[in-house]
């Protein structure tokens, strides 16, 4: 679905990348590993719905004093842990056993750290899960054009955009490499009174041959999970040797909750081609091991 152009000229230099959000609330699964940043001048609480039953590690020291590259501290019966990096590049796994089963942290040693990440257990939230708001067609063009135009409304109408949130990844680019043809996040904003993620994305052709793929298939992978499109601005064709700017949005969960998502996570994106037909051999962006989705704090008092 096409949406209205309202404004024609966007300002391309204005940053929008906001500070990774230092508190993290997400589901426990056993079956994801859950990386999470750790800095040498910082704590970083990890806690659990319950006591730990045990905790293994390689390269984590208890006292500060025996060689590692964490200091953890933890007391027996506690539900939480505290761990900081000793030294700087560290990277190590964290095997925490809980109600029976084991979850794995994979730590690294960063300048932005997680501060405290708090975790969720599956069968708690699925009784209590909030069902995702159910966004008109028109309101969810609107989100399109707030995507379109957010440096300059958040410039002179930062009511429009009031705790809307958004990220750019010109330091960190997510592409999707399909052989002949790519896809690059641009922009990603987060509407969280919809449950609404709008991703900008350009789609690059590298072939000679044009390639036409299905408007209304866009989707965004993250970790093992897939969450499809709710509406979206694209042509669906690619002329050879060109690149295209799509929108599209997502909203909630396939299942009808809300999504939550944050802005920090990885995310590729897929979409369904229809001509010619593919490559045999496709490969992307997509990170060896599957990382747990980190979501977004619920809003509190937005318009």
């Amino acid at each position: 679905m096409k949406s209205p152009i309202s404004i024609l000229i966007l300002s391309a230099t204005l940053a929008l990348a906001e500070p990774p959000e230092a508190i993290q609330r997400i589901t426990l699964d056993e079956r994801v590993v859950v990386t999470v940043p750790v800095a040498t001048n910082r704590v970083t609480t990890i806690s659990l719905p319950g006591p730990i039953a045990a905790i293994d590690a390689v390269g984590v020291t208890a006292d500060g004093k025996t060689p590692g590259q964490f200091q953890l501290a933890h007391t027996k019966g506690s539900s939480f842990l505290s761990v900081r990096a000793l030294t700087r590049k560290a990277a190590t796994n964290l095997n925490i056993r809980w109600n029976k089963r084991t979850y794995v942290f994979e730590l690294i040693e960063s300048d932005t750290p997680v501060l405290a990440l708090n975790l969720e257990d599956r069968a708690a939230n699925a009784q209590s899960a909030q069902p995702a708001p159910q966004v008109s067609p028109t309101r969810l063009l609107a989100l399109l054009d707030k995507a379109k135009a957010f440096p300059l409304l958040k410039k002179q109408q930062p009511d429009a955009v009031a705790g809307a949130e958004a990220r750019t990844f010109s330091d960190k680019a997510l592409i999707t490499d399909f052989n002949d043809y790519e896809i690059r996040i641009e922009e990603a904003f987060r509407f969280n009174p919809e449950d609404t993620l709008v991703f900008h994305v350009t789609l690059r052709n590298k072939s000679e041959q044009e390639i036409r793929y299905l408007p209304e298939s866009f989707c965004v992978r993250v970790g093992n999970r897939l969450y499809f499109q709710s509406i979206s601005d694209a042509p669906g064709v690619l002329p050879p040797c060109t690149a295209s700017t799509v929108y599209f949005a997502v909203t909630g969960t396939p299942d009808g909750g809300r999504n939550e998502l944050s802005l920090k996570n990885d995310f590729s994106v897929l979409v369904t081609r229809t001509s010619p037909p593919p490559p045999e051999i496709v490969s992307t962006n997509a990170p060896a091991k599957v990382v747990q989705p980190l979501r977004s704090p619920k809003a509190q008092g937005q318009p």
